[in-house]
């Protein structure tokens, strides 16, 4: 569904991203895994279109995306929930939501959308009419990816939705992912935390300083020593 080819990108003189060949198969999860500086939030930006690679191509569903705007490849399917989760802090939940579905606004249709978030978050439709600045970490994740959801997408991107939260709350993240998945949507699942990431990622890739140094399924990258020495240390 998702594909880059040999991609690098750059800030001013710096590359951050060194021929980055990877594939996200339909219908799966995949992860990228990688410490802070390692270029996972700058591949997210550049599939994105907000970030324009100098090298290398990307495709989506089997068309070119990588000379498109940012909101074009939106429209194509694909949506983000970004690092930090950036809700609109004085917009309530519903509001929010309504956001998300800016690509196809369908008056008639938004009410089944908001109430299949509803079904996937019910602390949502406890908290629809709260602004999202008084939300807690918790639940401001749940809105977050329930606003991403709003727009139907077919690859949902996750920038480090782990970040900040508590345990429990990360577990219940990561159920959540698995349910979204197994319900028919494709995830990039961009994370530090490897542990959590591998128990339900599919297939996934090691980044350091903006190259893939390793690939593999789920299984194979926990029992890679390098994985397991860098990322699964008890």
């Amino acid at each position: 569904m998702l594909e880059l080819r040999g991609v690098s990108t750059r800030y001013g003189p710096v590359t951050m991203l060194r021929r980055v060949s990877l594939q996200v198969p339909p219908g799966r999860i995949a992860c990228l895994l990688g410490p802070n500086g390692a270029g996972k939030t700058t591949l997210i930006r550049t599939v994105l279109g907000i970030v324009k690679p100098v090298e290398g191509s990307i495709w989506f569903d089997g068309a070119r995306i990588d000379a498109l705007r940012p909101h074009q490849i939106v429209e194509l399917g694909i949506a983000v929930v970004p690092e930090g989760r950036r809700v609109f802090p004085r917009m309530t939940v519903e509001e929010n939501l309504r956001m998300g579905a800016f690509v196809e606004w369908s008056p008639a249709d938004l009410p089944a959308r908001r109430d299949h978030v509803f079904t996937l978050f019910p602390r949502l439709a406890e908290r629809r009419g709260q602004k999202a600045a008084t939300m807690s970490g918790g639940e401001q994740a749940m809105l977050a990816m329930g606003r991403a959801l709003m727009g139907r997408p077919k690859l949902l991107l996750l920038d480090e939705p782990s970040l900040g939260l508590a345990p429990v709350l990360v577990e219940q993240l990561f159920d959540m992912i698995e349910t979204i998945n197994r319900g028919g949507t494709t995830v990039f699942l961009v994370e530090q935390n490897a542990r959590k990431t591998l128990q339900i990622a599919h297939e996934g890739f090691l980044l350091q300083k903006g190259e893939i140094v390793g690939r593999g399924s789920a299984d194979e990258l926990r029992a890679s020593d390098v994985v397991r020495h860098a990322y699964l240390r008890t």
